[in-house]
C-alpha cells in the first residue's frame, strides 16, 4: 500500500514539474513573440519591410573549416548618397576559437568593377547591389564571402537605442556638426541612436574617411559588447523586430544562432579590426570618378588575406 502510494507521489511530482516547464516553454514563447512585434511597431516602414527579393541572387561560397565571413554594407536609402554602400566592412567569425575579426574597405578606393571598370568600391553596389561588391572584392583581394547584410542608417539607429537604451558612451574627439544634422560637443558622452549615428558618420574634419572608419569600428565594437551582455540578450526578439525591415539578408537562421552563440560563449574575446587600404599602401588622386584612394593592390590583398586567416608568417 505505502509503495503503490509513494508510485502515486512521485508520478504527480514529475506531472508537477513536467507542467512547470511547460508553462515556462509557453511564457517565454509568448514573451519573445510578443517583444517582437513590439519591435515591428517601433519599425514601422522599412526599406526591406516587404519579403520579396530586392537584390539579385547573392552567390557566397559555403563556409569552409568552421570560418564564416559576411559582406557588411552600410546603406542609405535617403538623400544625396541614395543607393551608394556608404559602410562596407567584412565580418569574419571563428566557430572553434570564437574571434570575431572585422575588415573595413573605405569607400573610395579605386578597384576594378566586374563589367564598369576602374571606379570608387563603393559604386558596386550602386551598380547591381551585394552581389556585383561581392565579385568586386573577390576579383581584388581574393576573398571568399558567404553571406551579405545590408543595413540601412535609419535601423542603425533603431537598432542601437534597443540594444543600448542608455546610450553608448564615446570621447567625441571635437565639435561635430556639418553634414549630420545635429552639434556633438567635443568630450565623454553618452549617445542615443541618432546621436550615435551621427559620430560614426561625420567626416568633415581633417581625419575624414580615416576617422569615420575608425569611430564606426569602435560604435560596432561597443553595440556587440552590449548585444551579448545578459541584460541585452533579453532584448533579443525586440531586437530581432526593430531590425527586421532595415536589414536585408540571406544569413539564414541557422547560422544566426551559430554566430549568436559562439559570440556569447566567446564574449571576452576582443574584437580585431583592419583597415583597407593599410597604412603606407595608397595615395589621393583625381579621375573621372572623382577624388579617389589609388592602392597598392598587392599589398592591401595580402594584408587583407593574413588578417582575415590569422596567418601572418
Amino acid at each position: 500500500m505505502k509503495r503503490r502510494e509513494r508510485k502515486s507521489a512521485k508520478r504527480k511530482w514529475r506531472r508537477r514539474v513536467l507542467l512547470f516547464i511547460f508553462v515556462c516553454i509557453i511564457a517565454v514563447g509568448a514573451y519573445a513573440i510578443t517583444q517582437y512585434y513590439q519591435g515591428l511597431s517601433i519599425a514601422k516602414e522599412g526599406p526591406y519591410k516587404d519579403d520579396g527579393t530586392t537584390f539579385v541572387p547573392f552567390e557566397g561560397s559555403e563556409p569552409q573549416f568552421g570560418e564564416i565571413n559576411v559582406l557588411m554594407i552600410g546603406s542609405d536609402t535617403r538623400g544625396e548618397e541614395r543607393g551608394l554602400s556608404d559602410t562596407i566592412m567584412i565580418a569574419h567569425y571563428n566557430q572553434d576559437t570564437h574571434d570575431i575579426k572585422l575588415a573595413s574597405i573605405m569607400r573610395d578606393t579605386y578597384v576594378e568593377i566586374p563589367g564598369h571598370g576602374m571606379q570608387k568600391i563603393n559604386a558596386a553596389f550602386a551598380f547591381d547591389g551585394p552581389e556585383l561588391l561581392r565579385q568586386t572584392l573577390k576579383q581584388n583581394f581574393d576573398i571568399d564571402l558567404n553571406y551579405y547584410a545590408v543595413v540601412d542608417f535609419e535601423g542603425f539607429s533603431k537598432i542601437t537605442d534597443i540594444i543600448a537604451p542608455n546610450g553608448i558612451e564615446v570621447d567625441v574627439p571635437h565639435q561635430m556638426s556639418e553634414g549630420i544634422g545635429m552639434t556633438l560637443e567635443p568630450g565623454r558622452q553618452v549617445l542615443n541612436g541618432d546621436e550615435l549615428l551621427g559620430y560614426v558618420r561625420f567626416r568633415k574634419d581633417a581625419d575624414g574617411d580615416y576617422g569615420r572608419v575608425q569611430r564606426q569600428q569602435e560604435a560596432i565594437t561597443k553595440l556587440k559588447d552590449e548585444a551579448v551582455s545578459l541584460h541585452g540578450l533579453v532584448k533579443l526578439p525586440k531586437l530581432l523586430g526593430v531590425a527586421d525591415p532595415y536589414v536585408d539578408t540571406n544569413v539564414d537562421n541557422k547560422t544566426i544562432l551559430t554566430i549568436g552563440k559562439g559570440l556569447i560563449s566567446g564574449s571576452d574575446h576582443p574584437m580585431e579590426t583592419l583597415r583597407i587600404p593599410v597604412d603606407n599602401s595608397f595615395w589621393n588622386a583625381r579621375t573621372d570618378a572623382g577624388a579617389v584612394l589609388e592602392i597598392d593592390i598587392e599589398q592591401n590583398k595580402q594584408a587583407l588575406q593574413e588578417f582575415l586567416s590569422g596567418d601572418t608568417e
